[in-house]
């Protein structure tokens, strides 16, 4: 007789894990799932705060590298600014809406351009561009400096005879700290996505 009841207590306590067992399992399978979430959720916080944002070409100053309306992801984490780099900056010095455009000299270089053959030399070096979309003839109205300052750089954008830029008093030189990061990827629409040369 004491055996049967022990075999019966038994019995009910297995019957008993049987039965809480899936709902356990599915209080479990969601705190996983929400704590994914909010990790992810954290990590796309902190590249966008810290090592990207996403920006949108507008115009057509950096054809046929970008197109207007195209998206780029900017890598902004300690950039500092290189000669060929496709940048995207905060503002010109009278133009106060962002801008992208390639970096053709840094501070402490020289520079020379020969609006007659559209050639661009920095620290004597004529730059083989093979990015540009025509060669140039757009002069501007600002004027160009020998030598970068400390602190600027010289930007104009890949289709030069259509774009403000560095040779323009309205963009100038542009202050390192008004460089917000390098545009590193194409990221929309899908039919161009690409690395940004």
């Amino acid at each position: 007789m004491y055996e049967k009841k022990k075999n019966y207590k038994i019995s009910l306590e297995s019957q008993t894990c049987e039965i809480s067992n899936p709902a356990s399992k599915f209080s479990t399978f969601c705190f996983e799932w929400t704590e994914s979430i909010v990790q992810a959720f954290i990590v796309v916080v902190v590249l966008m705060t810290f090592l990207f944002r996403f920006f949108m070409v507008d115009g057509q100053s950096m054809m046929d590298t970008l197109h207007d309306r195209d998206r780029v992801a900017v890598m902004r984490w300690k950039y500092v600014p290189k000669d060929g780099d496709v940048v995207v900056i905060k503002h010109g010095q009278e133009f106060d809406k962002p801008l992208i455009k390639r970096v053709i000299a840094t501070e402490g270089q020289t520079l020379k351009i020969n609006f007659d053959d559209g050639s661009v030399i920095v620290d004597g070096v004529k730059l083989n561009e093979t990015y540009i979309k025509e060669p140039m003839w757009l002069r501007g109205d600002a004027e160009i400096p020998s030598v970068i300052p400390q602190g600027y750089c010289f930007v104009m954008g890949d289709n030069r005879n259509h774009s403000g830029d560095s040779r323009h008093k309205m963009v100038g030189l542009i202050r390192n700290e008004d460089i917000v990061g390098k545009a590193k990827f194409v990221v929309y629409p899908p039919s161009r996505i690409k690395v940004i040369e």
